[in-house]
């Protein structure tokens, strides 16, 4: 069975959820809002009690939706994410993904699924942040796999497989 991306994802109170729902409070607040002028603000799309749950870490928060919440806010995806590493019960420091992955970039703009294309604005965001505009390969740092892990639905350290086994990990010519 699968579930609208409208649907809300109960949780066991995961331990990521509750750093990104710290995360939801703090930007609703700097936004100087409170839950129900966020759910008149929103025409109701983010109900006053499901935005709640979300900041308490007691529900989950579907990608697509989060990106919605990100534009609503006028921030982006990546500003919902937890700004500390991700420090979560049972997590060894030697588990956080790898250093840095080279992405081919012009290789994921022929893949046509909405993640994907996700993917390829937050890669996009980077290369303007940095400054670098060859829009052919980028390299990712440890931190900014956390967002990857989201949107490609994840773990961190899975990321750098997932992104080989779908050939999008940069390889020069001659290797």
């Amino acid at each position: 069975m699968t579930k609208s991306d409208d649907e809300e994802f109960n949780t066991d109170e995961s331990p990521y959820n509750t750093l990104v729902g710290e995360r939801l409070r703090n930007i609703r607040k700097q936004k100087k809002m409170s839950l129900q002028e966020v759910e008149a603000t929103s025409n109701n799309e983010f109900k006053a009690s499901v935005l709640g749950a979300y900041e308490r870490g007691e529900r989950a928060l579907s990608v697509p939706r989060m990106e919605r919440l990100a534009r609503f806010y006028g921030v982006s995806i990546d500003q919902l994410l937890p700004r500390d590493a991700m420090r979560v019960e049972g997590q060894q420091p030697e588990a956080s993904g790898p250093t840095k992955i080279r992405i081919d970039v012009a290789k994921l703009s022929t893949f046509p699924e909405p993640k994907f294309q996700m993917l390829e604005r937050l890669l996009r965001m980077i290369q303007v942040q940095r400054q670098d505009f060859n829009g052919k390969v980028i390299t990712v740092r440890a931190h900014d796999t956390r967002a990857i892990s989201v949107i490609l639905d994840v773990s961190v350290e899975e990321v750098g497989d997932h992104l080989a086994e779908l050939g999008l990990i940069f390889v020069p010519p001659n290797q």
